[in-house]
C-alpha cells in the first residue's frame, strides 16, 4: 500500500511539473512543446543533483510499464479522420515515420545517457 501511494504522489508530482511548465510557456508565448521543456528542465536537476532519481523512481516505472495503454485513445481516434488519409496519406505515413523514428532514436540515445550516469555514480 506504501509504494502505491508513493507512486501515485511520485506520478501527481511529475504531472503538476508539466502543468506549470505549461503554464509558464503560455504566459510566455514560447512554441516549444512543454513535454520536451519539462524532459530537459529534469534530466538538468538531475543531473546537477538538485533533485534525486528516488524521487520519481516507482512512479516512473509504473508511467512506462502501461505506456502502451496511453497510445490506445490516439490510435482508436484516427479512425475519424479516414478522409485525411485518403487525401494525403503519404504525407501523413512520411510525417508518422518519421517524428517516430526521431522519437526512437532521442529515446534510445536518452537511456544510454543516464545508463551511462548510473554506472559512473555507482562506480564512484
Amino acid at each position: 500500500m506504501k509504494k502505491i501511494l508513493q507512486g501515485t504522489g511520485q506520478v501527481a508530482l511529475l504531472y503538476a511539473i508539466s502543468f506549470l511548465l505549461d503554464r509558464l510557456l503560455s504566459l510566455l508565448h514560447l512554441a516549444i512543446p512543454n513535454s520536451m521543456l519539462g524532459i530537459a528542465i529534469l534530466l538538468l536537476l538531475l543531473h546537477t543533483k538538485i533533485i534525486r532519481e528516488e524521487w520519481f523512481e516507482i512512479g516512473a516505472n509504473w508511467l512506462l510499464t502501461e505506456l502502451l495503454l496511453f497510445f490506445i485513445p490516439s490510435a482508436v481516434g484516427i479512425i475519424d479522420y479516414q478522409n485525411v488519409f485518403i487525401a494525403m496519406g503519404i504525407q501523413v505515413i512520411g510525417t508518422i515515420f518519421l517524428s517516430t523514428t526521431l522519437v526512437m532514436i532521442f529515446a534510445g540515445l536518452s537511456a544510454q545517457l543516464i545508463a551511462k550516469f548510473k554506472v559512473r555514480n555507482h562506480s564512484c
